[in-house]
C-alpha cells in the first residue's frame, strides 16, 4: 500500500486499467454482443437437448445485455436459419421492448443466415447490417411433412385414431392427405405471414424499395448485396469494424452469452444414459435443423 502510495497518479490508472474490474474498465464505452445463432424453437423440456434459440433460453442474456455500465449500444450476432414464428416474434419483442425502456440502439450484423424468423430476429434492431455474400430475407412460412400411408398398408399396418370434435386432427402422416385439412393449414399459414409482412413493413417503413414487385414478401432469398438495394438492411460490414468506426477504438465489445444448465453439465461430463425416446426426440431434432440450414445450402 505505502508503495502505491508513492508511485505518480498516472502509473496507478495503467495498473487500474489492467484489471477486470479497473477504473477504465467503467468509463469506456461497451456494446453488449447478443449471439442469436440457431434454429429457432420453443425450449426443449429435456435437460439433455439445446442448441435451440428461445425466449425462455435467451431473455437471461438479454436482459445482461442492457444493463452493462456505460453501454452505447447491443449487438445481435444473428446466425439463423428460423424456425418458431412465435419465439421468434417473443424474442424480438423483448429486444424491442428493453431498447425502448433503456433507451439504447440495437445493431445487428448478419453473418452466414439471417433468413425466415432469423431475418425476424434481426427486426429487431435500429439498423442491419450484413456481409455481401450473407443471405437475408426469405418473408415466407413453410410447413414440411411425410405421408406414410402406402407404407403402413404394405406391412399390413392399422392406424387407430378417436376424436372428440371434427377437426381435432390436421394433416396426420398416416392417413391419406383431405382437401378440408389443406385448407386449414393454409389459412393459418396465410394468417402467419400476414404477420411476418407486417412486421416487416413496421420495422423497415420506407427503406423498402418496392417489395411487392421484387419478391420481399414471397420467400425470396437474397445476399447481402442485393438485400441492401431492397433495403432490407442498412449496409454492409462486420459487427467489429463498423462497431469500432462508429464508437472509437477504445470500444469494449462484451459478449453476453446464456450460461449452461448446471443438470446439463454434469450430464454432459457424465455421459449420462439416455432412453431411446430422448435419443429418437433428439435425432429428430438434428434432422430438422439440418433441413432448415439446407435450404441455404449450409
Amino acid at each position: 500500500m505505502d508503495y502505491l502510495l508513492t508511485m505518480p497518479i498516472p502509473h496507478i490508472r495503467s495498473l487500474l486499467a489492467k484489471l477486470p474490474f479497473g477504473a477504465d474498465r467503467l468509463v469506456s464505452p461497451a456494446v453488449a454482443v447478443l449471439r442469436l445463432s440457431g434454429v429457432i424453437a420453443p425450449s426443449a423440456s429435456s435437460p439433455l437437448r439445446g442448441g435451440t434459440l428461445s425466449l425462455a433460453g435467451m431473455a437471461p442474456s438479454i436482459e445482461r445485455a442492457f444493463a452493462l455500465p456505460n453501454l452505447k449500444a447491443v449487438a445481435l450476432a444473428v446466425n439463423s436459419p428460423g424456425g418458431s414464428p412465435v419465439q421468434s416474434a417473443l424474442l424480438a419483442g423483448r429486444i424491442r421492448a428493453l431498447a425502448r425502456e433503456k433507451a439504447v440502439p440495437v445493431i445487428a450484423f448478419a453473418e452466414d443466415v439471417a433468413a425466415s424468423g432469423g431475418y425476424w430476429l434481426a427486426l429487431a434492431a435500429d439498423e442491419i447490417f450484413a456481409d455481401p455474400n450473407s443471405l437475408l430475407g426469405s418473408v415466407g412460412v413453410i410447413s414440411a411433412g411425410f405421408g406414410f400411408t402406402e407404407l403402413l398398408s404394405r406391412y399390413g399396418v392399422e392406424r387407430r385414431l378417436h376424436t372428440q370434435g371434427t377437426r381435432k386432427s390436421l394433416l396426420d402422416p398416416f392417413r391419406p392427405e383431405r382437401p378440408e385439412d389443406v385448407a386449414r393449414l393454409e389459412r393459418l399459414q396465410r394468417e402467419i405471414h400476414e404477420s411476418f409482412i407486417a412486421e416487416v413493413r413496421e420495422r423497415r417503413g420506407t427503406r423498402l424499395v418496392q417489395p411487392e414487385e421484387n419478391g420481399v414478401f414471397e420467400g425470396e432469398i437474397f445476399t447481402g448485396r442485393r438485400a441492401l438495394e431492397l433495403g432490407l438492411i442498412d449496409g454492409l460490414g462486420d459487427l467489429r469494424t463498423v462497431l469500432r468506426q462508429r464508437f472509437g477504438e477504445k470500444l469494449r465489445l462484451v459478449p453476453v452469452a446464456p450460461a449452461a444448465g448446471w443438470l446439463r453439465r454434469r450430464l454432459r461430463l457424465a455421459g449420462a444414459d439416455r432412453g431411446l425416446g430422448d435419443i429418437a426426440a433428439t435425432l429428430a431434432e438434428g434432422l430438422e435443423a439440418r433441413a432448415l440450414w439446407a435450404r441455404y445450402g449450409l
